[in-house]
């Protein structure tokens, strides 16, 4: 049995910190500008991190399999 070789790999788990410091880094998107279909930036900020976490997500899995 032989174990994958994880030293190329370890630079994709940072891809899962990008979530975390584009939502917990409330500076960068606390504005009600500019808006997008009547949301406040604030708003369509947060909900576009909702496919973009799934889209890493998805990408670290497939690397990692």
């Amino acid at each position: 049995m032989t174990t994958p070789d994880k030293g190329g790999r370890s630079w994709i788990w940072a891809l899962l910190f990008a979530p975390y410091i584009g939502l917990l880094w409330l500076p960068l998107y606390n504005s009600a500008q500019p808006e997008w279909l009547g949301f406040p930036f604030f708003y369509w900020y947060q909900f576009l991190w909702v496919p973009i976490t799934s889209l890493l997500l998805y990408v670290v899995y497939r690397r990692m399999k």
